[in-house]
């Protein structure tokens, strides 16, 4: 992914690098204590004890070890795709891409989209809450659907100005963690006592209901995902040490929680004990910073979804949707149906749940889905690598067991709003199968020729004056990845359907390829001047504006001399008139009256779905509509015929 307004110049190490990371890829973490031990003292409320604290204080700096520091900070961020990180990009690195890995790959994905519904819902309200502690009068659910509001309105001019700032306001946010956490450490530090396991096993096996408490202590490290989705943007280096920071804060902040719930045992789970380490004077400034950092929290998963979403489409996991740059910043993307859905999607989440510890059923059980996934795609990526299968299956026996635990935990929250995760995880998904495999469907009976045989052929139809000329420059996007093949459907079109004369033939052919910024072609003249074959390699992390390439591939191969860009009509040539051209565009439609499995068939009803909110081939290009011919075609399928029709008579 790639956050909000980054620079290219902060992957490497650097003192700069480590602070803009920590508003880029450390701002949904290092929210997270604003709800997560409030989430564990309601769940716990009717056993309130000293085990509760202790235990869940444990399994909190067990699962920051566990989770973040040895799987995602030691591990996860190894499978890096020439930088470039996220379960797109670990799909991408794959060199054998089986369904079941893209199937695990759609979950994962689906899940982090439905995460962009409920992180800025949580943190915003978590955060507003607290100036209940000033009033208890204080409308928070219409001031947290204004905050969204403007937040998502924003998106669309660009927030190339917010992620300079990020790192510095959470760096301040960061230290008045570890600060307020410090300051009850000093006065009660038996609460370190807890970094002791035995205390997480105890909790889990003796207090009551503590294995289902898990899915609150997971709220701990929601946002770790980020830590591998944004490493593209920081890079390695940074990520690690501005760990040891961040790490250091979170875990100050949390114990400090614990020693003030030490003293204030009486209090139980009545207060926020976020909010209750702040003394009065700080309290408004404390619950200002808070919203700030919820904002920003809130802006890094937007951005990311967008990015997200915009590299599912470059691997033709989802449709294609409309992708805008209104920063003009290398990578930062604007996708509007996106942003739009994901405001409506995260102001009815906060109608519906009110309150930050309602939201909390359905905040962990999508990250939860997500790490799973995680796991078993690189467990997979490793044993390709060649990586010691023993090693390979002590990762999964350690980190199946640790995220199944938490996932069984946050299913039984499913009634009291876990639901809502998946269903909107479940939405994403279809989509997804949908798109992807209802492709793979109709490539299966795409036919392939080959040139050879028509090579004589265009050069006869060039030179036919008696076939009306369509253009000078006849430009077909293909989809055979051999330079000696085409589909049948375009010599179809060409010669069969409706003869179309030209001077020259292009063919362009897109490989989206995995490497993430790679961007150039190859050219080949098949016939030199009359069919001229171009193949663009281009990454997924890049958007395919073919206009565009194709515009400067041709002045390339004008300042070169290989071709001259004027017109082939006289009257316009003398005016300096450049030469015409028409793009061709073929849609494959597969027809109603072939019998195909019961599995194909819903296959392509969901893929007929997805289409529902595709963009055309044209506006996903980029190119002219006005210069573009789009042509439907039936899928042929060979399929054996029961009995053939007999003619009886003819009549005179």
């Amino acid at each position: 992914m790639n956050s909000a307004g980054y620079r290219p110049d902060i992957k490497k190490l650097s003192l700069t690098g480590v602070i803009v990371t920590m508003g880029i890829v450390f701002a949904n973490l290092g929210t997270s204590p604003l709800y997560a031990m409030r989430a564990i003292l309601i769940g716990g409320r009717e056993n309130f004890s000293e085990l509760l604290i202790f235990g869940s204080l444990s399994c909190i700096f067990w699962t920051l070890t566990l989770s973040t520091t040895i799987k995602h900070i030691l591990i996860v961020l190894k499978a890096d795709n020439n930088g470039e990180g996220g379960i797109f990009a670990l799909f991408a690195l794959l060199r054998k891409k089986t369904s079941w890995a893209a199937i695990l790959t759609m979950i994962g994905g689906a899940a982090l989209i439905a995460d962009g519904v409920i992180t800025p819902a949580i943190t915003v309200t978590s955060a507003i809450e607290g100036l209940r502690m000033v009033n208890t009068e204080i409308p928070v659910v219409p001031i947290v659907i204004i905050i969204l509001a403007a937040l998502f309105f924003i998106q669309q001019f660009g927030t190339n100005f917010a992620g300079s700032s990020f790192g510095p306001i959470m760096m301040i946010w960061l230290l008045m963690l570890g600060a307020l956490g410090l300051s009850q450490l000093i006065l009660n530090p038996g609460i370190l006592k807890a970094v002791n396991p035995v205390y997480a096993l105890r909790f889990l096996s003796e207090f009551p209901g503590g294995f289902i408490l898990l899915g609150a202590v997971f709220l701990s490290t929601t946002g770790v995902e980020a830590l591998y989705a944004y490493m593209g943007n920081c890079g390695m280096a940074n990520i690690r040490v501005s760990w040891i920071f961040v790490k250091l804060c979170l875990l100050l902040n949390y114990f400090g929680q614990g020693a003030w719930l030490l003293v204030n045992f009486s209090l139980g789970s009545d207060v926020n004990p976020f909010f209750a380490l702040m003394p009065g004077w700080l309290l408004l400034p404390g619950i200002m910073l808070a919203t700030v950092a919820a904002i920003i929290a809130s802006q890094v998963i937007i951005s990311g979804s967008f990015t997200l979403v915009s590299e599912a489409i470059s691997l033709n996991f989802l449709p294609k949707l409309n992708v805008l740059n209104p920063a003009k910043i290398t990578g930062k993307v604007y996708l509007p149906v996106v942003n739009w859905f994901l405001w409506i999607a995260c102001s009815v989440v906060v109608l519906a749940f009110k309150k930050s510890d309602n939201m909390s059923a359905a905040y962990g059980l999508a990250i939860t889905i997500t790490e799973i996934m995680t796991t078993l795609l690189l467990s997979y990526y490793l044993f390709q690598k060649g990586v010691n299968h023993r090693l390979i299956s002590l990762l999964l026996m350690v980190y199946l067991t640790i995220e199944g635990s938490f996932l069984i935990a946050n299913l039984n929250k499913f009634t009291s709003g876990g639901w809502f995760t998946i269903l909107a995880a479940l939405i994403f998904f279809i989509i997804m199968y949908g798109w992807y495999f209802g492709r793979k469907l109709k490539n299966r009976y795409v036919t392939f020729t080959n040139l050879n045989k028509y090579t004589d052929m265009f050069r006869d139809l060039v030179k036919d004056d008696s076939v009306p000329k369509t253009a000078t420059n006849l430009v077909y996007i293909i989809k055979a990845n051999r330079i000696d093949q085409v589909e049948s459907k375009v010599i179809h079109s060409i010669f069969l359907k409706q003869p179309k004369r030209a001077e020259t033939y292009w063919f362009l052919h897109v490989d989206k390829v995995d490497e993430p910024d790679r961007m150039d072609y190859q050219l080949t003249q098949i016939i030199p001047g009359i069919l001229i074959r171009v193949d663009f390699h281009i990454g997924f992390k890049v958007e395919s504006s073919i206009n565009l390439y194709f515009r400067e591939v041709l002045e390339d191969l004008t300042g070169s001399g290989e071709i001259k860009l004027e017109s082939s009509y006289d009257s316009l040539r003398k005016h300096l008139i450049p030469a015409d051209f028409k793009f061709i565009l073929i849609d494959r439609v597969m027809p109603n009256d072939y019998k195909l499995s019961n599995i194909e068939t819903l296959t392509l009803t969901l893929h007929s779905f997805s289409r529902l909110i595709c963009i055309s081939d044209v506006r996903a290009l980029h190119l002219d509509s006005a210069n573009t011919i789009e042509e439907k075609v039936p899928i042929t399928i060979n399929q054996t015929v029961g009995r053939r029709i007999k003619r009886i008579g003819s009549q005179k």
